[in-house]
């Protein structure tokens, strides 16, 4: 078990380089490219959205699954934007064999699951590839329509994309979709109410983009963003599923790992943070505020799901909201490590510190885990004296 733990945290270590990856298209505000980690958890909430769209041979938690992984390729072989000249039969085979190293990080069952969806995905010949396809080529094109200040060239290519491009195929795969672009692309409103309120909630998604935590990514180089990390642990929670301490459901885990959009409104609060009860109050105040606010964007069945399973999240009693939590205070940890201390260091933390506010968190989920990772930290405080 401990072997297969090691192989584990070596693939979810290696998948984090895709948030260095840039893709060709910009967040909604312009400020910046967005990176292919982001891209795939927002192309994750999509799904969760657009769901309503799906034929009904769909399975909607697959899709998720595959828009997880589907670009973990571009780690070895980059993003490679549609409209420039490339011999797309070399991208194919370089892919191909970036899937091999990088699913082959992990034990044996597990790499193969990974590999048999990715490569279903990349075939788009089942139900579930083909929305999942479709999904794909939508995001880029409302983030250019929906953008605050599209640039021309951008907008050229959504434009050749949807009547030349491989975008044509959503008028079969996503009909709805397809009709909603070209009415934006010719200056008019979405008429269909129901999935003008979906994109509005996804559009306003995209702002998770630009909320920064208190750890940095692994290279040192920036601090990671609250889309990025949801897409990470929704990976560990994935992976890590075999050692929660009750049977879970995954689907309903993963979907309670998309929820982090309240920070949207009220930032990310280190776990570390010195907060007093009025202030812990305050938050959990805003944190509910934020999450009505972003979920009302939905139609309102859609509304009344997503608060109930945030709301599950956040209270943390039963099985699959226990092993969520204890998921997401598992990342971080690993990038502390990553980076040489990270947010330990600013904020002081020593190992009972972190044994309270992180470790028996953990260790309520997934207790193998919490003791693997411990081994990893360990080091690290006893060299400083920080026991």
């Amino acid at each position: 078990m401990t072997t297969h733990l090691v192989q584990q945290f070596e693939f979810l270590s290696e998948i984090e380089r895709l948030c260095g990856v840039e893709r060709q298209n910009l967040l909604l505000d312009g400020s910046r490219v967005e990176n292919s980690a982001e891209h795939s958890w927002h192309l994750a909430l999509y799904a969760l959205a657009f769901a309503p769209y799906a034929p009904p041979a769909v399975s909607i938690p697959r899709v998720i699954q595959m828009l997880l992984l589907h670009d973990i390729v571009e780690i070895d072989v980059g993003d490679h934007p549609i409209d420039e000249p490339t011999d797309w039969a070399a991208v194919a085979e370089a892919e191909e064999q970036a899937q091999k190293r990088i699913f082959g990080l992990l034990p044996k069952v597990q790499g193969d699951e990974l590999q048999l969806l990715w490569r279903e995905f990349e075939a788009a010949e089942s139900a579930d590839a083909r929305f999942a396809k479709a999904l794909d080529y939508c995001q880029p094109i409302f983030q250019t329509l929906c953008a605050v200040s599209p640039p021309e060239d951008h907008l050229r290519v959504v434009r050749e994309n949807l009547t030349t491009g491989r975008a044509t195929t959503l008028k079969d795969r996503f009909p709805e979709a397809y009709a909603a672009a070209l009415e934006l692309m010719n200056g008019a409103e979405v008429s269909d109410l129901d999935f003008a309120a979906r994109l509005a909630f996804v559009s306003e998604a995209d702002r998770l983009k630009s909320i920064l935590r208190a750890s940095r990514i692994a290279s040192g180089q920036r601090y990671e963003n609250s889309a990025e990390h949801s897409w990470h642990i929704m990976l560990y929670a994935w992976i890590l599923a075999p050692y929660s301490v009750s049977e879970v459901d995954v689907t309903r885990v993963l979907t309670m790992l998309l929820h982090d959009l309240v920070e949207i409104d009220a930032g990310d609060v280190p776990i570390h943070s010195k907060l007093d009860a009025d202030a812990l109050a305050r938050i959990e105040a805003e944190e509910l505020a934020a999450a009505q606010r972003i979920f009302d964007l939905l139609p309102a069945a859609q509304t009344e799901e997503c608060l109930k399973i945030w709301q599950e999240f956040e209270a943390a009693t039963s099985s699959d909201a226990v092993f969520a939590k204890s998921i997401d205070r598992v990342q971080p940890v690993l990038l502390n490590i990553a980076t040489g201390g990270g947010s330990w260091i600013e904020y002081n933390v020593t190992l009972p510190q972190l044994e309270s506010r992180v470790g028996a968190k953990i260790a309520r989920g997934a207790p193998q885990v919490w003791a693997y990772v411990r081994a990893q930290l360990l080091p690290w405080f006893t060299a400083r004296g920080r026991l």
